[in-house]
């Protein structure tokens, strides 16, 4: 995967963006021009006029990016081979300041998948922050709920915030703890 960090890009149509870390959504307009700060997990961090922001993977063609392919799974699978696929996809998602997934991070506490009598399934997630006041708690619940319900045969990702029990650096993964020097 190619390195995209401090790329400039120009924005080349409207596109939906989220302000980091305050969380709140606004339209960038064609013109305007940054860097991309942050490439993971399909999303960008871009830096723009002072401020930061994050633009979906599908929404990566307005930075002059190719989107991200969608999930895939083998034929027959079955609850395990979706929850494998589920902890796959929220390896995808990063917290737009730290460059780590929120796997390694130790923000997801749980994922269990239920199977529908219709041969779908319900993929429930419970999931906390780095700190209770972060106002990107929603778009990373919606960032998980959308990568889990983009997996085949998943008919609804249930995704719930919790700060019980509160998140330490204690459950990250020694790989995380090493990359950000917090042994």
């Amino acid at each position: 995967m190619r390195r995209h960090e401090n790329e400039p890009f120009v924005v080349n149509r409207e596109v939906r963006a989220v302000i980091v870390p305050a969380g709140q959504e606004v339209k960038l307009k064609p013109g305007q021009a940054g860097y991309i700060t942050q490439a993971l997990g399909g999303s960008f961090t871009v830096y723009l006029e002072g401020n930061l922001f994050r633009i979906a993977g599908e929404d990566a063609d307005a930075i002059g990016q190719e989107a991200v392919k969608p999930p895939e799974l083998p034929p027959n699978a079955g609850e395990e081979d979706v929850k494998k696929l589920a902890w796959e996809q929220m390896r995808t998602c990063y917290d737009p300041e730290i460059p780590i997934n929120i796997v390694d991070l130790g923000l997801v506490y749980a994922c269990d998948v239920t199977a529908n009598e219709d041969g779908t399934r319900t993929v429930e997630v419970k999931i906390t922050l780095t700190a209770p006041g972060c106002g990107m708690g929603d778009i990373l619940v919606d960032d998980v709920r959308e990568k889990i319900g983009c997996i085949p045969t998943v008919r609804e990702a249930r995704v719930e915030l919790t700060f019980d029990p509160p998140w330490n650096q204690s459950m990250m993964s020694e790989a995380a703890r090493l990359q950000t020097g917090m042994f």
